[in-house]
């Protein structure tokens, strides 16, 4: 008879540590200084995501939601598991396509508003194809040119291999 077996993850996150459970060389019979400072990494998953299943990584392709701090080539952290509710940033997916807007709902009217002059409202008409896909929930905007120099070659060498 067979038995099932099941295999969990052998990464249990970081958060349960301290700065008393990180060991420390004690070679000298005391601690250096430096020690009182040292910290485990952050790991930006568990301190940016809340559900793992349902999060998404999507990178913004449009000067839409500039007012609010979202520029062209940020990373978004989508949670599909949240409810786009009124003022939320969100994703959704209008005649097809995916746009990043603020949803502004009444009664009986659906309005997806940009954080930028140069677009307009969408309007949710009654023949829409409208699906709201997820709630933003952070935006990752890398400032160094430096970094974004390495990320946009290795995005190029990504590009001619396929």
């Amino acid at each position: 008879m067979d038995e099932e077996l099941f295999y969990g993850s052998a990464y249990t996150g970081s958060k349960k540590f301290t700065q008393q459970d990180v060991p420390v060389a004690n070679a000298t019979g005391f601690g250096a200084a430096a020690d009182d400072y040292m910290e485990r990494g952050i790991d930006l998953n568990e301190q940016l995501i809340m559900n793992k299943p349902a999060t998404f990584f999507l990178r913004m392709n449009s000067h839409a939601m500039q007012g609010a701090g979202i520029q062209s080539g940020d990373v978004l952290i989508v949670d599909r598991s949240l409810k786009a509710v009124n003022g939320k940033i969100i994703v959704a997916a209008v005649d097809g396509e995916l746009v990043v807007r603020r949803l502004s709902q009444t009664m009986n009217r659906i309005l997806l508003l940009p954080e930028n002059r140069q677009f307009k409202d969408i309007v949710i008409e009654e023949f829409t194809m409208y699906q709201p896909w997820g709630v933003v929930t952070c935006a990752i905007h890398v400032v160094d040119n430096n970094l974004l120099a390495a990320l946009g070659n290795s995005r190029a060498k990504v590009k001619k291999e396929k």
